[in-house]
């Protein structure tokens, strides 16, 4: 008997299969999002360094540094991690998603010690270029180690720890720049990579990877160890290794990358990092010191910095309970929002002080709050999910090249928007920088609105299926089991 079935039955949002075991947030994999987050924390402070490192650097007595050279420092970081990223794709799947971050530990080490010990401009950059390089390698595999380890239902909360530990590391660094100069706080930046990397041996390889290798078994113990003792891994284990046969089933190459199929996971990809880094965020990060004093706030730049690192922190709490309630395209609709507004506002304020040559003292704790809910809106959804959704939408067949083209081009982004910043401040003054900031943001709500597909609780499979076109993977096994004949889409 042949029974007739619609092929698009099983793409309905939020889709808790029965093949799949209730969520759990299972100590393991609690573990393994941290260890791993603990890498982002690095990249944290790293990103955070120049904001108070650059103000004692310029008073130094130790070394001299010019105002060119200054924003060399800051921008060095993220060119060095364009680098990193295009090299961190073919790593990650030649040696592994784990090895590749556990090798990062060690030249972060070495970076930091560069910089902390350095006696000449020249040494603090090769530390910002050896450290560049890691956050590259980093930033790619983060997101690929954990889409492939933590549950669908759980993988939006469990997700963002590299985000919310990050923030810490910004955090840190705030803090601390406030008590140590710039050599002390490299000392605290090279004492980071020690728990992450004895947190790293502590966490397996990812199944995929096992699988993609011929290493079944290990897989299934890796599965297993993730999932709990006694939860029912074989219809995970049978979904991973069919997509897996059938990425093998044809040759993978990079012309692969510009295969019409796969165009539109890479773009959409490309479209978040986009959005994301020219709404302004690291510009913002990055001398966040400087911009408070740019505005004459009333309240001391120091201060405010670590408020703005405490709210930035904090925000990410909000993103982790929410995304996996609310889902990431809503999420990202009120971020958008709630940057273009604060922006707007900003520019303003700049706007009236500047060139309508008004008193605004009165205002001083504007530029603050301003900030503050800037944070709490990138923090909330553009901050995370573009990492997220790059572990989540990029097909198995071309994970590793893809990742490595978003990750690099976020970083060429970076590189841009922090060293052209004080060129555009110079060129267009303050209001105009963040007018034009803002104007991206709303740009970036309507490619959310065309382009970004909900994610929320489906597990990769899934959503690879959607993304090409094809049938979900129980539907194909109910067709080779029972002679199902899946009906054209539409019927």
């Amino acid at each position: 008997m042949k029974i007739l079935m619609r092929a698009d039955t099983h793409y309905s949002i939020g889709v808790r299969s029965s093949d799949y075991e209730e969520p759990k947030y299972t100590f393991t994999q609690v573990l393994a999002a941290i260890a791993v987050s603990m890498g982002s924390m690095i990249i944290g402070f790293s990103s955070a360094y120049t904001s108070p490192a650059l103000v004692t650097m310029e008073n130094s007595t130790t070394i001299s540094i010019s105002k060119e050279e200054a924003s060399w420092v800051g921008s060095l970081m993220p060119l060095a991690a364009l680098a990193g990223g295009i090299v961190g794709g073919p790593l990650v799947d030649y040696i592994g998603r784990r090895r590749t971050i556990l090798f990062t530990a060690p030249p972060f080490f070495i970076g930091w010690i560069l910089i902390a010990s350095a006696n000449i401009v020249h040494l603090i950059l090769a530390g910002r270029v050896v450290c560049g390089l890691c956050v590259g390698v980093g930033s790619l595999a983060f997101p690929v180690y954990l889409g492939e380890t933590i549950q669908p239902e759980v993988r939006g909360t469990l997700g963002l720890f590299p985000t919310a530990i990050g923030n810490i590391g910004i955090l840190i660094c705030y803090l601390a720049g406030k008590y140590l100069d710039w050599s002390q706080l490299a000392y605290l930046g090279a004492a980071l990579p020690i728990p992450f990397f004895l947190l790293m041996f502590m966490i397996p390889e990812t199944p995929q990877w096992y699988i993609s290798r011929g290493r079944n078994e290990d897989a299934r113990k890796v599965l297993q160890w993730l999932r709990g003792k006694n939860t029912k891994i074989d219809n995970e284990m049978r979904d991973i290794a069919l997509i897996n046969a059938e990425t093998e089933a044809s040759e993978s190459g990079i012309k692969d990358l510009f295969n019409m199929k796969y165009m539109k996971s890479i773009l959409i990809c490309l479209g978040l990092m986009t959005f994301q880094q020219l709404s302004g965020i690291n510009a913002v990060i990055f001398y966040t010191v400087s911009i408070f004093k740019m505005s004459g706030s009333t309240i001391d730049e120091n201060l405010s910095t670590i408020i703005v690192g405490i709210v930035n922190f904090a925000s990410t709490f909000v993103a982790t309970a929410l995304i996996d309630r609310a889902g990431r395209k809503i999420l990202l609709y009120i971020s958008s929002v709630t940057m273009t507004v604060t922006l707007v506002v900003l520019g303003t304020f700049f706007y009236v002080q500047n060139n309508m040559k008004l008193d605004v003292s009165s205002l001083g704790w504007l530029p603050l709050t301003c900030l503050m809910v800037y944070l709490l809106g990138f923090s909330l959804a553009f901050g995370p999910i573009p990492w997220l959704m790059m572990g989540e939408i990029l097909p198995a067949k071309i994970r590793g090249a893809a990742a490595s083209i978003c990750t690099a081009f976020n970083w060429l982004c970076t590189f841009t928007v922090t060293k052209t910043f004080q060129n555009i401040l110079d060129g267009i003054g303050p209001a105009g920088t963040f007018w034009l900031f803002g104007c991206i943001c709303f740009a970036g709500l309507f490619f959310v609105i065309v382009c970004v597909p909900e994610t929320r609780g489906k597990s990769l499979e899934q959503i690879e299926n959607k993304m090409l076109g094809k049938p979900s993977t129980r539907t194909r096994r109910l067709s080779s089991i029972a002679n199902i004949k899946p009906l054209p889409n539409g019927c």
